[in-house]
């Protein structure tokens, strides 16, 4: 069967949507008073050293939503539609984003370990949240 291009962007801008919400209540909600406590301390910068971060990391989440829902459309044929593989599909995927370089952060960088586990949880289950938006909304 032909994969829906439309409802693959579709759900894949609705899941990176719900990525950036949930990005936005991890790093404003949980870690905001301790970015700037880190920040006073002198462990991370006052400011980005790239332009207009929060607009590029918007825009990535947003892609990444789009990358899960073309996983998703793509393994559905062989594992089955529905939530089951939307699961299976952004746990793997949520994992290789999240835990890694945020493993080495919290094992070597000098900064409170509050923060990797957050960034760890912001890729890992941002990747589930917006798979799930996404085969919800996919459709053949």
């Amino acid at each position: 069967m032909a994969t829906n291009k439309a409802r693959v962007w579709l759900g894949g801008l609705a899941g990176g949507v719900v990525w950036v919400i949930w990005s936005l209540i991890v790093q404003i909600v949980y870690l905001g008073h301790r970015y700037t406590a880190a920040q006073n301390a002198g462990r991370l910068l006052k400011e980005s050293r790239y332009p207009f971060f929060l607009g590029q990391w918007i825009l990535t989440l947003l892609v990444l939503g789009i990358i899960m829902a073309h996983l998703y459309a793509w393994v559905r044929a062989s594992l089955g539609a529905g939530p089951k593989t939307a699961l299976k599909v952004s746990f793997l995927v949520g994992f290789a984003c999240g835990f890694p370089d945020n493993f080495a952060q919290a094992s070597w960088a000098p900064i409170p370990r509050a923060f990797p586990t957050a960034w760890m949880l912001e890729m890992w289950l941002g990747a589930i949240f917006a798979t799930l938006v996404a085969g919800y909304i996919y459709q053949e």
